[in-house]
This record gives structure tokens, C-alpha cells and sequence, in this order.
């Protein structure tokens, strides 16, 4: 009577959560994406290291540099999100701290999220 599980059930990875596979891979998809938008960021940010305002300018309002930046932020603040998420639920053992903290997690990705990209495309439409 150890094994309640069923088989397809072991198979599927389903625990009580009922999502544990699903944020394994979601955090496995976003670090992947990561590996080469933020090869690109710190590309850029290196190539206009010691540039001036008006250079800076004119390479982050360059659409397709805009739209990369874009993804940059989307994917490194899910991918944050997602692992603070992880760590909150592991680490916090109180439960209205624990449901606080996810809502503040989930709020931060939010309102860094708004700040950025509200930033990015003022910049990329000349305003």
C-alpha cells in the first residue's frame, strides 16, 4: 500500500500541485530563450559602452533592436518570476506570508514589466 499512484499517473509527473512538470519545463524554455537574448544584450551594452546619449538613443530606437530588447525583458522577468515562485513556495513555511510574497513576486514582474517596456517604446518611437 505504499504506491497509491497509478502508473500513467508516475509517468505523467503530475504530483499534488498538478502543474510541477509544466513549471520544470517552462523554467527549462525560458532559460534556453535566455542564453541568446541576453547574449545580445550584453553584446549591445558593450558596443555602446563609452557612447554618448545621442548614439545610445539611436540604437535602442532601432525597431528590430527594440523588439529584441522587448523579448529580453518578457523572458528574463518570467524566468525570474517563475524561479522566486519556486523559492517562495520551498522556503516560506507560513501560509499568508507565503500567499503575500506570491502576490508581491507577481506584482514586481509586473509593474518592472510596464516600467521597461513603456521605457523601451518611448524611446523606439522617438518620444
Amino acid at each position: 500500500m505504499k504506491h497509491m499512484r497509478t502508473p500513467l499517473k508516475t509517468v505523467r509527473g503530475l504530483g499534488s500541485a498538478k502543474e510541477g512538470t509544466e513549471h520544470f519545463w517552462r523554467q527549462r524554455l525560458t532559460a534556453v530563450a535566455n542564453v541568446p537574448l541576453m547574449l545580445f544584450f550584453v553584446g549591445l551594452i558593450v558596443s555602446l559602452n563609452g557612447a554618448d546619449f545621442a548614439t545610445v538613443r539611436a540604437a535602442l530606437s532601432h525597431p528590430l533592436t527594440a523588439l529584441v530588447m522587448v523579448l529580453v525583458l518578457l523572458s528574463a522577468l518570467y524566468h525570474m518570476r517563475i524561479g522566486m515562485q519556486v523559492i517562495i513556495e520551498d522556503y516560506v513555511h507560513g501560509e499568508g506570508a507565503k500567499v503575500a510574497l506570491l502576490m508581491l513576486n507577481t506584482f514586481f514582474a509586473i509593474v518592472i514589466g510596464v516600467a521597461c517596456i513603456f521605457s523601451i517604446l518611448k524611446l523606439s518611437f522617438g518620444g
